[in-house]
């Protein structure tokens, strides 16, 4: 089992010391949650809640996650930097690519790229992106970034994005690309991770949804003729403290990370210390 924790602070001598002690502590990588914008009436139906509301105020601060990773990244050598996750589609495409290059680089190759399509209508139309297609746009982003990232030459057409006769550097220093995490536990993101991801991140409120997730995530594998294993990380968010027993049973179960704490709330240094030692070290 790989085991992860969440940037959840604000201050950068705050996040500095989380993560260094969480890289210490032996946690696998750090994972950071994003919005651009937020509404301050929300009408989308937050899919994680059982009554749709988003589980922060819209005035809760969220960091660019790729340049918060970066300055992680300067002050670390070995744990790995995950966006947890990105809303892909609310991007320009060459630049998202050129931006996970680059942290590719500048951490020796240590960046996981988790991406979702995004649930919140309301921040596409308030930076100009449309919804209706942010699948589409998804998929196409993808195979263009892999493109751009792998080949010396990159030729791309989709729908929605193009390139033809033009040169991109940096490459990634993970080859083709880093690991791609699709996030999200409706029936079209398992699907979606099934296909084009190398792994899948998933919340789940209790051991018996995590059950039912990774089902049908091997359903839909076998379905879709995949013989690669794909990587699981899973969030169990049941209300109360995770235990060892916990992690014991979301191992059987076929998870492969699970992640310390919440991405909205803060994990005290000494909560990290007890994760450690009653979880890590017993299981």
């Amino acid at each position: 089992m790989k085991f992860g924790t969440f940037i959840t602070r604000q201050r950068g001598d705050a996040i500095a010391a989380d993560v260094r002690q969480a890289e210490r502590l032996g946690f696998e990588s750090a994972w950071i949650p994003e919005h651009l914008i937020m509404p301050v009436k929300q009408a989308s139906a937050y899919p994680y809640t059982a009554d749709g509301r988003f589980p922060a105020p819209p005035d809760a601060p969220f960091h660019d996650p790729l340049l918060a990773l970066a300055y992680v990244a300067a002050l670390t050598t070995r744990i790995r930097l995950a966006t947890g996750i990105f809303v892909l589609p609310l991007r320009n495409a060459f630049a998202t690519a050129k931006a996970i290059a680059t942290l590719d680089h500048l951490s020796q190759g240590r960046v996981i790229f988790g991406v979702g399509i995004g649930w919140l209508k309301e921040e596409f139309a308030a930076v100009g992106m449309k919804f209706e297609d942010r699948a589409l746009r998804t998929r196409e982003y993808l195979e263009l970034m892999i493109e751009l990232w792998s080949k010396s030459d990159p030729l791309y057409q989709g729908k929605t994005v193009a390139t033809q006769g033009m040169k991109f550097m940096p490459k990634t220093i993970q080859q083709p690309h880093p690991p791609i995490v699709f996030g999200g536990t409706s029936e079209p993101a398992l699907k979606r991770a099934v296909k084009l991801g190398d792994g899948w991140y998933g919340i789940a409120h209790s051991l018996d949804e995590t059950r039912s997730l990774i089902s049908r995530l091997g359903e839909y594998a076998r379905a879709a003729g995949r013989t690669r294993p794909i990587e699981i990380t899973l969030s169990l968010r049941t209300g109360k403290p995770l235990t060892a027993a916990d992690v014991r049973r979301l191992a059987e179960l076929g998870v492969d990370r699970t992640l310390a704490g919440h991405p909205l709330k803060t994990l005290e240094s000494s909560e990290l210390e007890r994760f450690r030692v009653e979880i890590m070290d017993k299981v």
